[in-house]
């Protein structure tokens, strides 16, 4: 009897051998066919137990079954449910149409599993041994499931299209000949990526990925030291969050849930560069607990980032940078301790509008946290992060930010600027404490008044002056522009012209560095 012949009355082919033809009569029973002998040991498909005839189907049969198999029997729905099964031989359904419901746990691949533009209604790989899954452009209706797989050369992923979930939790993947564990450039996924305790040897990428959803690496571990990415995923879009953060180890129901007392928490972990630029992000991008090992030319990279919020809680990278150049977030959510030291945090037109410290996080630290940022000086991250400040009504904080951009661009001028500088911040903190400038001029005005008290002091014109008044004559010196109408009418001569001198440089620079304040204030407003 031809296969297809056979296929469409539902007769058991001749060539099949008895593991195959339990297998075919499972399938129109839509049972599942179950070859685990009992040994935990044995059954292992990771394991390097042999498993003989008795567990071995060829992958052709598979295939029959899958794109043209036997119709169900009376009353069942037909699908392939193998469980501790040997599959022999390449396995390929590109470009197929796969109808019935596939479900594989612990099962051994002998060679790749080939899935190119193939379409399934639901496909689920469970703790199996896979040399490799090339599956470029697969559509699924419902969900794709790969935990607890190990993948020997990798997973291709490129342009797929996942109709609703994609679980890779708990899965080992090694990288191909290019280097790269997981490609799944262009890929759709419906709801949610779920990836936690992953294990990736090699490149993860997803570059202009969409998730409908939420992305969840928690617990993963992404190893790359060698090469400069292990996550690389610019232009990843995802719907609500991106979890890089702690899950817990040994109890599957802890997802994204506080773990009950005495659960071993793993964080999440990543051995090489990480590259989310241009990442579009719809609830949060969430680095809490994250650890980065990177070496001094790789980066966590989120240069030009959209968020309503970052919640910058890993650990201190200890090499690298961390870049947010051009990012755009709503609320920054961060820790003192987490953020790397000069010269390896860049931030370069990163915008944010609200800060939520977690822990204490003094405006001391803050300003060491903005320097760190600007190797060489940069006005623009001192005036975000003194909006920021007003904008929470935190207004002396941010004069004192201001007050330290000033400072810091004195660093930068020439030796005469920077003498003037050093005056005005003597003097009234360029103009961003105008109180001490009220002090400088009294204290002026009571010494000048006490000294003029002694002065000599002919009149101008014997006919016609104002009665000598000591007090007005040093304040009259001492505010430029306004005339009180005593210093044109007194003679000084000696030491009391070079105090009077001294009087009316004092004033004007204290009345240049009030005005410069004002200015600035004014502006800001």
């Amino acid at each position: 009897m031809t296969e297809g012949a056979a296929s469409r009355a539902g007769d058991l082919p001749d060539d099949l051998t008895a593991t195959e033809a339990g297998m075919w009569q499972a399938f129109r029973n839509g049972s599942a066919y179950d070859l685990r002998s009992g040994d935990r040991v044995v059954d292992d498909p990771h394991g390097g137990h042999p498993w003989g005839p008795e567990r071995t189907v060829r992958a052709r049969i598979v295939c029959w079954l899958l794109l043209d198999g036997p119709p169900a029997l009376a009353g069942r729905v037909s699908s392939l449910k193998l469980v501790g099964v040997r599959i022999d031989g390449v396995l390929d359904l590109a470009g197929g149409t796969v109808v019935p419901y596939v479900e594989l746990k612990g099962c051994r691949f002998a060679q790749e599993v080939r899935l190119p533009e193939a379409h399934f209604t639901t496909l689920r790989l469970v703790g199996c041994s896979v040399p490799r899954l090339e599956a470029a452009r697969v559509r699924t209706e419902g969900d794709l499931h790969l935990p607890r797989c190990r993948f020997h050369a990798g997973v291709r992923l490129t342009d797929a299209h996942i109709g609703t979930d994609l679980l890779l939790s708990q899965a080992v993947v090694h990288h191909d000949r290019s280097g790269r564990s997981i490609a799944a450039d262009g890929m759709t996924v419906g709801q949610d990526l779920q990836a936690e305790l992953l294990e990736s040897y090699g490149e993860f990428s997803l570059r202009s990925a969409k998730v409908g959803v939420s992305l969840s690496l928690r617990g993963a571990r992404l190893a790359n030291p060698r090469a400069r990415l292990a996550l690389n995923a610019p232009q990843l879009t995802v719907e609500r969050t991106l979890y890089l953060t702690p899950a817990g180890v040994g109890n599957p129901l802890l997802s994204g849930m506080t773990p009950e007392r005495g659960t071993r928490i793993q964080p999440f972990t990543c051995e090489g560069g990480v590259r989310l630029d241009d990442g579009r992000f719809g609830d949060a991008v969430d680095l809490e607990g994250a650890r980065f090992a990177l070496t001094d030319d790789q980066e966590l990279s989120l240069r030009r980032v959209q968020a309503p919020e970052l919640r910058f809680l890993g650990e201190r990278p200890e090499r690298g940078a961390v870049v947010l150049s051009g990012a755009r977030i709503v609320t920054l959510v961060d820790r003192a301790p987490g953020w790397p030291g000069p010269g390896r945090l860049h931030m370069g037109g990163f915008v944010y509008e609200n800060l939520v410290p977690r822990g204490p996080f003094p405006l001391a630290e803050r300003l060491d946290w903005v320097a760190a940022a600007t190797a060489e000086y940069n006005p623009e991250p001192y005036e975000r992060l003194a909006t920021v400040l007003r904008g929470a009504g935190e207004d002396e904080d941010a004069r004192e930010v201001l007050l330290a951009k000033q400072r810091r661009r004195r660093e930068t001028l020439p030796l005469a600027a920077k003498f003037w500088g050093h005056v005005q911040d003597w003097a009234v903190a360029y103009g961003y404490r105008p109180g001490r400038a009220a002090v400088w001029m009294a204290v002026l005005w009571a010494a000048g008044s006490l000294a003029f008290a002694r002065a000599g002091h002919p009149p101008v014109s014997p006919d016609e002056h104002p009665q000598w008044n000591p007090a007005l004559f040093a304040l009259d010196l001492l505010l430029p522009v306004i005339d009180l109408g005593q210093v044109g009418q007194w003679q000084l001569r000696g030491a009391w012209q070079w105090l009077a001198a001294a009087l009316i440089l004092l004033g004007w620079i204290l009345a240049t560095t009030v005005a410069a304040g004002a200015t600035r204030l004014l502006r800001r407003n």
